[in-house]
């Protein structure tokens, strides 16, 4: 079987750049897409999409752009998702690389065969047809919001239920009793909307959270944190950031929203200029972790109940591969060690993108990291052994654990400004290594050598 040079699964914002770089790097590649475009979770339309009607981005418009191609001047600081998209459409088309994507293609297995080289199993959305290409490299970007997380809680509950990831519109909530069990960036948009309608709307989190504004003393959040801001020790980025927030919006308990027990940064921002306001007008109603499901009723940790008619579950994401065996790789709790976030020290040729939750946006670091597998895929830059890998990956987990609130929410966690330049040393440390993990392409086929012992 011949053996292409890569496969690029998903065309969402990590897999188009993706494309884009090793399409520059003069690396021939295959992109695979189960829907019908390009834009992940950004396209409204997909069955995965985890888009609702009025979402618009939490973070910067020009925080969130790839580095060479900026959004449009036009556009809102905070655009809405179709804006988004439109931004990737145009992006596919500007770098010219849309032929090598195919569209309404599933991958539906991926597995390791001798050398390096992956078989990769598709199948055809609009024929039902199947097939097997081997390819010398796999680089995932399949997305980590589209398997959604559902709690288990004792009892059960006899009215409507949904996730977070289905829902689109507050539709259907006009008159009802809602809650929205969960306390980010989503929960807060949803539960915001259904206050709008509904007769009651509560609010469930178990520990609370940090409510950030979108604009901080007239400022986009983003734009008062700096590569030079990042290098501050975090006590006193922590002590600097709080008090931007106090004078932004008081205390945030002064609205009747609980404080935390743990300090700002030590858990994933929670992103709302609308929240405090509600709650302090008494639209919605904080509760606190859900005890127990029964009939039409929901009780709660501090002893209330409420009857409801409607609960939403804005309770996160399961980072999952359907393509790969559970013997081969899975990533329980939310957990895959992978060096700098990328690679698993013991498998050969296998590159995850995007698979990051960072304090700021995806898709500059989604480049970067691009970046850095086209130079491993080349020969331009090599790999340290797998000790040394998965020592950076234990010394990582434990500063993610030092920082955090220990919770699969921050499992994937990573600083912006320091990821960044985390990868741009590895991009200089590997060229000065001799390239033994790395396999060099040509323009058709690899030629399959065994991995240095």
């Amino acid at each position: 079987m011949a053996v292409h040079q890569a496969c690029i699964i998903g065309a969402g914002s990590s897999g188009i750049v993706a494309a884009k770089i090793l399409q520059e790097r003069g690396i021939s590649f295959d992109c695979f897409e189960r829907s019908d475009g390009v834009g992940g979770m950004w396209r409204y339309a997909n069955e995965d999409s985890s888009a609702y009607a009025s979402l618009h981005i939490n973070t910067s418009r020009d925080k969130m752009a790839f580095s060479d191609f900026p959004m449009p001047a036009h556009y809102p600081d905070f655009p809405h998702h179709s804006l988004i998209l439109q931004y990737f459409e145009d992006y596919v088309d500007h770098f010219s690389f849309r032929d090598h994507i195919t569209f309404r293609t599933e991958v539906r297995h991926v597995a390791p065969e001798a050398g390096g080289a992956y078989d990769v199993t598709l199948g055809d959305l609009a024929t039902g047809e199947t097939r097997t290409e081997r390819y010398g490299a796999v680089l995932v970007a399949n997305g980590h919001h589209w398997d959604p997380n559902w709690p288990d809680f004792p009892g059960a509950f006899e009215g409507e239920v949904l996730h977070s990831h289905y829902y689109r519109t507050p539709d259907g909530l006009e008159g009802k009793r809602v809650l929205v069990v969960g306390v980010g960036n989503s929960a807060c948009d949803i539960a915001c909307e259904a206050a709008g309608v509904a007769e009651r709307c509560f609010l469930s989190t178990r520990r609370g959270a940090h409510v950030v504004p979108k604009y901080i003393l007239g400022r986009p959040l983003d734009a008062w944190v700096t590569p030079l801001s990042s290098r501050l020790p975090l006590v006193l980025q922590r002590l600097t950031f709080s008090a931007l927030l106090r004078l932004a919006r008081g205390a945030q308990s002064s609205y009747g929203f609980p404080t935390p027990d743990y300090p700002f940064g030590a858990e994933h921002p929670t992103v709302s200029s609308d929240l405090l306001d509600l709650v302090g007008r008494g639209s919605i109603l904080v509760k606190p972790d859900v005890e127990r499901l029964h009939g039409d009723r929901v009780a709660f940790a501090d002893g209330t109940e409420e009857a409801l008619d409607t609960i939403i579950y804005a309770t996160g994401y399961n980072v999952s591969f359907p393509f790969f065996d559970e013997q081969f790789l899975t990533a329980e709790d939310n957990e895959l060690p992978l060096f700098r976030h990328v690679i698993p020290p013991a498998l050969h040729s296998l590159y995850f993108l995007g698979l990051i939750q960072p304090l700021g946006a995806v898709m500059p670091l989604a480049e970067a990291q691009a970046r850095w597998i086209a130079d491993l895929l080349v020969g331009d830059a090599g790999l340290p052994d797998e000790s040394t890998m998965r020592r950076a990956i234990d010394e990582e987990t434990a500063q993610i654990w030092k920082r955090f609130v220990k919770s699969r929410r921050h499992t994937m966690e990573v600083d912006f400004y320091l990821y960044l330049r985390q990868i741009e040393q590895e991009r200089k440390q590997g060229r000065r290594r001799s390239s033994n993990r790395a396999l060099p392409l040509v323009d058709s086929e690899w030629t399959i050598e065994q991995p240095a012992p």
